[in-house]
């Protein structure tokens, strides 16, 4: 029996594939209203993430395609959001710096970027050995995470930029700056806590492809 491919959470996934480019230029206009555009457009293609996964295990729409096509959407909303927050935060001054952190070290980069070429790895050796690595319950956490980090510091850069042209002051921005600056800082941690621990957590999984027992 063929297997139904374009499924709706396969036209889902499509769509946040396409709309991976959209972000890139968007937040990377120095234009606060293109920069908010762009975390909108990135807000709707992370909870597309949540939804198609969520059709997908409630009417059985599980396909090989989706298997494969997910963690590729996964990687290029990453890429898309993390290589322009971190060239913006290398620019001069303040306004593009991750709070309390100053630009965005390379290390974390790294980390972040060599664990999804890794498991990428594996994922073509298992498919050489006929098996599709679908996106497990510690990378999809770790997407999450990575997304409510990239998503705070999205809407942080416009409306710093935003406060410090139009001199905002006052109880309300004084709060809210705070507990945005404590969002990032904090998801920026878990993100590579969990960025580390669901690499480990896939090649443990299948060491098996890899000829460890």
């Amino acid at each position: 029996m063929t297997e139904r491919r374009w499924t709706l959470p396969n036209i889902i996934t499509v769509g946040r594939i396409v709309a991976c480019p959209v972000v890139f230029v968007l937040v990377m206009s120095p234009d606060s209203a293109l920069r908010i555009l762009g975390f909108v457009v990135f807000l709707a293609a992370a909870l597309s993430d949540l939804w198609d996964g969520y059709l997908a295990r409630k009417h059985g729409w599980i396909t090989d395609m989706g298997k494969l096509l997910d963690p590729l959407a996964d990687k290029l909303l990453l890429a898309v959001t993390l290589i322009p927050i971190y060239l913006i935060s290398q620019s001069p001054g303040v306004l593009g710096d991750i709070p309390w952190l100053g630009p965005l070290p390379l290390w974390i980069v790294v980390v972040i970027f060599g664990r999804e070429i890794l498991v990428t790895l594996l994922r073509q050796v298992a498919k050489r050995k006929g098996v599709v690595i679908a996106a497990g319950t510690s990378g999809k956490r770790k997407a999450l995470v990575q997304n409510l980090f990239a998503g705070g510091v999205l809407l942080w850069y416009p409306l710093e930029r935003m406060a410090a042209d139009g001199a905002w002051s006052g109880a309300f921005w004084s709060v809210w700056s705070t507990f945005h600056r404590v969002w990032i800082v904090v998801t920026l941690a878990l993100a590579v806590f969990l960025t580390v621990y669901s690499l480990l957590d896939y090649f443990w999984k299948y060491r098996g492809m890899l000829g460890v027992r």
